[in-house]
């Protein structure tokens, strides 16, 4: 059977690893044609200097049902990021879905440093990759996507608007790129929604990401083991599951109530009926809320 999404056409930006290519698999899995970017490929690595690639992504997204296509693209490159479309536009003459997952900045921040013992050169290129990449593709897609009425633009953050505005997150260069983010999705809302498009901000909660496994010594497959030294880490969800959000959004004929919003995977679950792999549905920015930020022992009950 045809997916919903089939005949539609996505492009992932940052689709190497983490939300990005949980979010390319889904819309896969769903039944579109999904362009999936990256600075890493089989034949080169970015500074991240890791073995996930933009192909294994098309791969995967091929494998789950829907058409996987690679192309490596410095999304800082306004030149690239225009051919890019252009190739889109060539070949499919449509864009329906533009997600901005573009980031990179995992080796460019300090934890609780003040902006002026904070790495200068560090703290402004993390503001490049999290924010200038965002709007270098928004200029060059959205023409192409507001070409048909329905498109859907996801700018992925981490953080709710809320939490974000009463939380202080990581250090000043961290804190501003996510909450620019989420502007740019309030922004986008304004200037999409009279043009029959619609744009969301929308943020995974503790996502057990590549990186974020690697750091606690675990695999997919037993991440529990990791509850021992971080308890929390029971909230966490995989890539997948806001990779289904994101599908839920695209196929929703109301989407346009969301124009503007700054979305959770968390709660658009109940919404929209869809789960994590193992069934559950972790409300991770709720959980921080209520028990981790408060200093209550760790406890998932109720939560997903």
């Amino acid at each position: 059977m045809p997916g919903p999404l089939e005949g539609k056409v996505a492009l992932v930006a940052g689709a190497t690893r983490g939300a990005g290519r949980g979010i390319a698999v889904e819309l896969g899995a769903a039944g579109a044609t999904v362009y999936v970017t990256g600075r890493t490929t089989r034949a080169r690595r970015s500074e991240y200097d890791r073995p996930e690639t933009i192909e294994d992504t098309a791969d995967l997204v091929t494998a789950a049902g829907g058409r996987g296509v690679a192309v490596p693209t410095d999304h800082l490159d306004p030149a690239a990021v225009r051919a890019l479309v252009d190739r889109i536009d060539d070949e499919q003459g449509r864009l329906d879905i533009l997600v901005n997952d573009i980031w990179g900045g995992e080796h460019l921040f300090a934890w609780d440093t003040p902006v002026w013992e904070h790495d200068l050169d560090k703290g402004l290129r993390l503001l490049r990759l999290a924010v200038e990449t965002h709007a270098i593709t928004s200029h060059h897609a959205l023409p192409l996507l507001l070409r048909r009425p329905g498109g859907l633009v996801v700018e992925v953050t981490d953080g709710t608007a809320e939490y974000n505005r009463d939380t202080y997150r990581v250090s000043f260069f961290y804190d501003l790129a996510k909450s620019s983010v989420l502007r740019m999705a309030f922004a986008l809302g304004h200037e999409l929604g009279p043009r029959g498009a619609t744009a969301v901000a929308l943020t995974p909660g503790w996502l057990r990401s590549e990186i974020m496994l690697d750091q606690f010594g675990v695999r997919e497959e037993n991440w529990r083991d990791a509850l021992d030294r971080v308890p929390h880490f029971a909230i966490s969800e995989t890539p997948r599951y806001v990779g289904r959000a994101v599908a839920a959004l695209a196929t929703d004929p109301q989407l346009a109530r969301w124009n503007g919003q700054s979305l959770s995977s968390g709660r658009l679950a109940p919404v929209y009926g869809f789960t994590d792999l193992d069934g559950s549905r972790p409300d991770a920015w709720r959980y921080l809320v209520e028990v981790q930020d408060v200093g209550k022992a760790a406890d998932v009950t109720g939560y997903r």
